[in-house]
């Protein structure tokens, strides 16, 4: 395996946004060639399509593949960070971790990404289909106020934040998924250029509100288990068809377990080296065809962070704060966005100073969007949806919990930390 690792980590460590202070622990968003917003141009091009969107990645990683394929395999592992990757190559075969990913990486290229900001999927995955990054799509976050509708909204399950068991309950409000965004995505931007998407996810989500989003133009194809998932890929790849193809795949279990039960509980670690067995069993297979006409990626769209649960942490234990401000926070857990009430600022400031002493940079959210934390271009709705104030954790097990309900989540991502910033590209021709 090439690993670029020790060349470009230094850079995006030094890497920061003129004008913007988000406190010593926050890695920054590299847009310049080293983040999720520079893939989907990456991709077209490696498949022989104009450039959409952003510009491609830096030409250090770009330039390693110099020709097109006929296939490209992008694989979204949700949650899996650059620090949780290295761990894996180099772990010991208890449980066939290490020695499935050292196969599988045989001719690989390893290089150091960034996420965006925040560092959450409902934003990522929004822009790897428009190659945009949120200022511009207008997902800022899992929760967002939308002031046209009138309500926090979770933007995975398309329902008000506050309710529980609804999915796809803001149609009711006018919502429609498929004309929400004001940008393109990409699914029609490749066929309108000879590539045929695909998108392969769960068939709990294949059909959700934020795959009608995204998926436009694309062919979305069902799986239930890895097996399924595996198998039916497999095929999909050996259709006797001359067409180029963008087989994207997204695998969320990984994240979903980490939430859960944190990312050092063993849960965790084998729910990653099962994935990593078919995998490595999935690249062996490809690789023995010797067709070398695809090129894999395999990413992340972020990492995450242990949280322990801590009553003090609640919002809802803090009236008083909750007195500074207009409605509940929103944004993420790890990247909460407030609505202040008139001339309540300093206060604000002082409680989270006082209960919380240096666990919170707090950043005047305008201050955040002018200096492009959140992407150059800003959507005129863009400014609405980021508050007043942006509060970035200087304190890895710090979270902020900004509801009534109990939280129940011991892992989580959305803030600047180096382990949810940094995200790996693992890449190889099959």
């Amino acid at each position: 395996m090439e690993t670029q690792i020790p060349q470009l980590l230094p850079r995006l460590e030094a890497h920061r946004i003129a004008g913007l202070d988000a406190g010593p622990a926050a890695f920054y968003p590299a847009y310049h060639g080293f983040s999720l917003v520079n893939l989907p141009a990456s991709v077209c091009q490696w498949l022989g399509a104009p450039p959409f969107g952003a510009a491609p990645l830096a030409p250090e990683i770009f330039n390693r593949w110099p020709r097109n394929f006929r296939q490209v395999v992008f694989l979204l592992v949700d949650g899996l960070g650059l620090r949780m990757l290295e761990e894996a190559l180099s772990a010991d075969d208890e449980d066939g971790l290490g020695a499935a990913w050292r196969s599988a990486a045989e001719g690989a290229v390893l290089a150091p990404l960034t996420s965006i900001v925040p560092s959450t999927t409902a934003a990522a995955l929004t822009t790897l289909w428009t190659a945009v990054p949120p200022s511009e799509h207008g997902v800022f976050a899992y929760e967002v106020w939308l002031k046209e509708y009138g309500l926090i909204a979770n933007m995975i399950l398309h329902s008000p934040a506050s309710y529980v068991g609804e999915v796809g309950s803001l149609s009711r409000a006018g919502f429609n998924p498929e004309t929400f965004l004001p940008v393109p995505t990409l699914g029609p931007h490749l066929r309108r250029h000879g590539v045929h998407p695909f998108a392969f996810q769960h068939s709990s989500i294949a059909h959700s509100g934020l795959s009608k989003m995204l998926f436009p133009g694309v062919d979305v194809i069902p799986f239930r288990t890895q097996s399924d998932l595996w198998v039916t890929l497999d095929r999909v790849m050996d259709e006797p068809v001359e067409e180029r193809r963008y087989l994207y795949v997204y695998w969320g279990d990984l994240d979903e377990i980490m939430h859960r039960f944190g990312p050092k509980d063993e849960r965790t670690r084998l729910e990653l080296a099962v994935f990593s067995r078919q995998f490595a069993r999935f690249v062996q297979k490809r690789r023995a065809a010797g067709r070398g006409d695809t090129l894999l990626i395999l990413t992340a769209d972020h990492g995450h962070n242990d949280t322990p649960r801590s009553p003090h942490f609640e919002v809802r234990n803090h009236p008083k704060l909750l007195d500074c401000l207009v409605m509940p926070p929103s944004g993420e857990g790890r990247l909460p966005v407030v609505y202040l009430r008139p001339g309540r600022e300093a206060a604000f400031r002082r409680y989270v100073e006082r209960e919380w002493p240096g666990t919170f940079q707090i950043i005047p959210s305008g201050e955040a969007v002018r200096a492009g934390l959140f992407g150059a271009r800003v959507n005129e709705r863009f400014r609405d949806r980021v508050g007043d104030l942006t509060l970035v954790p200087q304190v890895d097990s710090a979270y902020w919990w900004f509801g009534a309900r109990d939280n129940l989540l011991l892992g989580r991502h959305g803030g600047m930390s180096r382990s949810e910033m940094l995200i790996p590209f693992f890449a190889l021709t099959l």
